[in-house]
């Protein structure tokens, strides 16, 4: 007999978007990993970003700033967990906002497939601790996804 008390799991959310681009995936993965790149389609719809440190290789660490169209900046850091050239990359996210400790990290998963001719980015980022945080989550990524479309037909 266990004599373990039983506990409910706690919920974990996660976020999957996928896109397909008119473009290989070696330029996908490019445009993923070259600050000069990301600075053209990272963050929402009206936002510029920056790039603070971008240490590319596999423990290296990363911070991008975005830029709002009101004049605020928000930052994100993590660090880099997988690089597969040009299928995979793995990084932990979070924002650098409050108390460092009180920090949520989540993980993000970009797969970069070629698929007829063109390419399949899956994005995927867990866990999240409810519905809300997701979905605002979705928002700016899935607007992040769609310049990274229009950035992408302009190279």
């Amino acid at each position: 007999m266990d004599a373990r008390p039983k506990t409910a799991a706690t919920p974990r959310y996660a976020l999957e978007i996928s896109r397909l681009f008119d473009a290989p995936p070696s330029l996908v993965f490019k445009v993923w990993t070259t600050p000069e790149h990301l600075a053209r389609w990272w963050g929402p719809r009206n936002f510029s970003s920056t790039t603070e440190i971008l240490e590319f290789r596999e423990g290296g660490r990363y911070r991008h700033l975005i830029h709002g169209p009101d004049g605020e900046s928000y930052a994100m850091s993590g660090l880099f967990q997988e690089i597969v050239e040009p299928k995979r990359l793995v990084f932990t996210f979070s924002w650098d906002e409050g108390d460092f400790a009180d920090r949520v990290e989540t993980l993000v998963t970009v797969s970069i497939a070629a698929e007829g001719g063109r390419t399949r980015l899956t994005f995927r980022q867990e866990p999240f601790a409810d519905v809300e945080t997701r979905d605002s989550h979705a928002d700016g990524w899935g607007e992040s996804l769609y310049k990274l479309g229009i950035y992408l037909t302009a190279l």
